[in-house]
């Protein structure tokens, strides 16, 4: 929104775009020090509820500005016969390696990024020091990683070698990569409960964290009232983490993602919004895949990289209703939150969490925006 002082000036197009600009900066939401916010540690969930849908719900509306407070084993009474629920069902690779350089044996880690075929991936590395081009990290007798070259942006090309098939070998050896804020290495619960129910497609080195709250219970109920359902995959990236270092958020750099639309989900997307229904998504990260995909009114099916930010002022296209966790300040994430939800109504949710004792992040509570 325009603030009223320059709105009222007369310019030319070159002008009026630089004072929209500074309009915008001097509006609260654009810039990257309007999402900071202090969360009490304790708040920081470390552990996953007994029941996934014991978790909190709380339920913003955005036409009404209200906040109500349920749990979200109410979620199937939100949505309405001939709804659809689109829902991420990226799987969470056991990324992390750790294993011992070889000739010195001291501790190292090699976290996949991104798979590149015959063994070889993009990775990040520890102690980024030592583990220069040829140095070997033995993760297990058996199972070994090579550097092979830095890139530019200062990862590492890593060729996996292994007795077994790599996949396997990583799935037997590998740690489920646990965000920074869980203090505690990961445990045999983790496997579980650090993925959805309905994960398929392995490629996130973190996981689609709003739909962890499902059940299969849950989505029985779902389908039961006439609610549609469909997925779409994006592999969530390390850079889901990385918080925005700039004050002006048009100077963030964001990651890219790889996403798929599939052909019968863009049809039924088309088929919910021409019935005048409610297209929700469920996470920041299924947002992302359907605004990515989104362009001329209409969703198109493919795959691809995206590498969309989504901020105030823009707002959605493509979803109507979407359910998400609570974000960490100053991210990509809270920022998208505030373009659906709006700015103002978004800080007075997260104030409001915090009063009301909600647990936050990736095992934390959830929100509907409606």
């Amino acid at each position: 929104m325009e603030s009223r002082s320059f709105a009222s000036l007369r310019t030319t197009d070159a002008a009026h775009d630089t004072i929209t600009l500074r309009s915008r900066r001097l509006t609260a939401g654009f810039l990257t020090s309007d999402y900071e916010f202090e969360l009490p540690q304790e708040l920081i969930a470390q552990t996953p509820l007994a029941r996934r849908d014991a978790s909190r719900l709380m339920v913003l509306d955005r036409a009404a500005g209200t906040i109500a407070h349920r749990v979200f084993a109410d979620l199937p009474s939100l949505l309405n016969a001939g709804d659809l629920l689109v829902v991420n069902r990226s799987r969470v690779v056991k990324a992390r390696l750790l294993g011992t350089r070889v000739g010195s044996g001291a501790p190292a880690e090699i976290f996949l990024l991104v798979p590149l075929g015959d063994g070889r991936y993009e990775a990040l590395v520890s102690p980024g020091g030592k583990l220069k081009p040829g140095r070997v990290v033995e993760v297990t007798p058996g199972f070994t990683a090579e550097v092979l070259s830095v890139t530019e942006r200062r990862t590492r090309i890593v060729q996996l070698r292994a007795d077994v098939d790599i996949e396997r070998a990583i799935d037997e050896h590998g740690h489920i990569p646990l965000p920074p804020y869980i203090a505690r290495g990961d445990d045999a619960a983790d496997v579980d409960r650090y993925q959805t129910v309905y994960a398929r497609e392995a490629g996130s080195v973190a996981a689609p964290t709003a739909g962890l709250h499902f059940t299969p219970e849950l989505l029985g109920a779902i389908d039961a009232r006439g609610v549609n359902r469909a997925d779409v995959v994006l592999h969530v990236g390390a850079g889901t983490f990385k918080p925005v270092a700039v004050e002006d958020p048009a100077e963030h750099v964001m990651h890219e993602e790889r996403f798929t639309v599939p052909d019968e989900t863009a049809s039924a997307w088309v088929a919910t919004r021409s019935a005048g229904q409610r297209v929700w998504a469920v996470g920041t990260t299924t947002v992302r895949t359907l605004e990515s995909a989104f362009a001329d009114g209409t969703i198109t099916a493919g795959a691809g990289e995206t590498s969309i930010f989504i901020r105030p002022p823009r707002g959605l296209r493509a979803v109507d209703a979407m359910i998400t966790n609570f974000h960490l300040p100053r991210s990509t994430l809270m920022m998208l939150v505030a373009s659906f939800a709006g700015y103002e109504l978004t800080m007075r949710a997260y104030a409001e969490a915090i009063a009301h004792r909600y647990r936050f992040y990736s095992y934390g509570d959830a929100m509907v925006i409606l």
